[in-house]
């Protein structure tokens, strides 16, 4: 049974998973809207909601946590552009939009992007 067993593995081993998220949470901070997988974008919603509301907060400890987790020139960016945007906003700062299923290995599409 997988009681209490929140997440999805995505086929790789807990290191790649990480790297995965972070890469996939630079790309959104960057481009603002990103085409992925609809399981990656599921899983890529609270792991960046959580670094925009951090970033909401603009103290030194949120800027380290954020920095080690993403890098500095993302880090710069939640702290500059993104933030700012969210003061007012309690949470809900993504959105997942459902596309067609892909033609090669019909797996299930979606657009991550920040409102």
């Amino acid at each position: 049974m997988r009681h209490q067993k929140k997440g999805r593995k995505l086929s790789r081993k807990r290191d790649q998973r990480r790297a995965l998220l972070k890469n996939l949470a630079n790309n959104l901070i960057r481009y603002k809207k990103i085409k992925t997988t609809e399981a990656k974008a599921k899983e890529l919603r609270p792991f960046i909601e959580k670094i925009i509301s951090k970033g909401r907060k603009n103290n030194l400890h949120n800027k380290k946590l954020i920095i080690s987790k993403l890098g500095a020139m993302s880090a710069k960016k939640i702290f500059e552009e993104i933030a700012p945007r969210y003061k007012t906003r309690m949470g809900g700062y993504t959105r997942i939009i459902k596309l067609p299923s892909r033609k090669g290995d019909a797996s299930r599409m979606a657009i991550i992007e920040l409102i």
